[in-house]
């Protein structure tokens, strides 16, 4: 981070205080571009890995639970050291699967057993109220009625936590059927009633995405296709190659997208845009 070289002790120490207050500050031309850097990873990256990792990005990911095909979260308790290093945040929960809905009336109360265990987490974790949790639906294109009570049911037990609620969801349109098409992050928009969700989409097909790069001035989250996205996903690992012939030649050759500074290729990565330094942030 930028610190001004003053002469004045005190002064400088008060200065210092301000960024820290704020450290997801970033740098200053993604201050003036409005958008911001950040990753994600299924396994916290190692203590090591943050001063590098903070060159880059202004936010991690901070899985609250097992991420998917996972038996358990390695982020837990390292809220405190990643805010230390500047880092703000995108919080997680692993949302169900379809298939493991079997009613209506089961979507719901599983819908709420999660939002009551997302917001124990958060609040273990020492992530204040009004805080957004990420709900992570893996699944494209429409989904069931079922799930959308699920979701429903979901944001209902965070709100009652006093959390906020956002989604991870698919901004990539798929066939359904009479020459339309939908994007689960449209189709749970549709079904949310009154309920606000914040949206966090990926969409890696080149174009709209870049590809495996990291632009000082990163792209607008609204280039994703979805204009009410507050996250972007712009590019994921291993690369998809049906999505992303066009922009091949930015991943390593290996598939994988990895960060600047990472010659050992230990941290292969996600790559997202946000409008956002702190996009879990508490907000009204």
């Amino acid at each position: 981070m930028h610190r001004l070289r003053i002469t004045f002790p005190a002064l400088l120490v008060s200065i210092s205080a301000i960024f820290l207050a704020f450290p997801e500050g970033s740098n200053t031309s993604q201050t003036q571009a409005n958008t911001y850097l950040g990753y994600d990873l299924n396994e916290y990256p190692g203590d090591d890995a943050l001063p590098v990792l903070r060159k880059t990005f202004s936010f991690t990911s901070y899985w609250l639970s097992p991420p998917p095909q996972e038996k358990r979260t390695t982020w837990l308790g390292k809220r405190s050291l990643l805010q230390s290093q500047g880092f703000g945040f995108v919080v997680l929960f692993n949302g169900r699967a379809s298939r493991d809905l079997k009613s209506l009336s089961d979507a719901k109360q599983k819908g709420t057993l999660d939002g009551e265990d997302s917001s124990r987490l958060a609040r273990q974790e020492g992530f204040p109220p009004r805080t957004t949790i990420f709900l992570d639906i893996e699944e494209g294109g429409r989904l069931s009625p079922a799930y959308y009570d699920y979701v429903n049911a979901w944001i209902d037990a965070l709100a009652r936590a006093n959390f906020r609620s956002g989604a991870y969801c698919s901004g990539m349109p798929v066939n359904d059927g009479g020459g339309k098409t939908i994007t689960s992050a449209k189709d749970l928009q549709d079904h949310l009633g009154a309920r606000k969700l914040a949206l966090w989409v990926f969409n890696d097909a080149c174009p709209p995405s870049p590809g495996c790069v990291f632009p000082q001035n990163p792209p607008p989250v609204a280039q994703s296709g979805t204009p009410d996205a507050v996250l972007w996903q712009f590019a994921q690992c291993p690369r998809r190659k049906q999505f992303t012939a066009a922009c091949a030649a930015t991943y390593n050759a290996d598939g994988n997208c990895y960060a600047p500074g990472d010659s050992a290729h230990k941290w292969f990565l996600d790559v997202n845009v946000a409008n956002s330094p702190n996009p879990s942030a508490p907000r009204e």
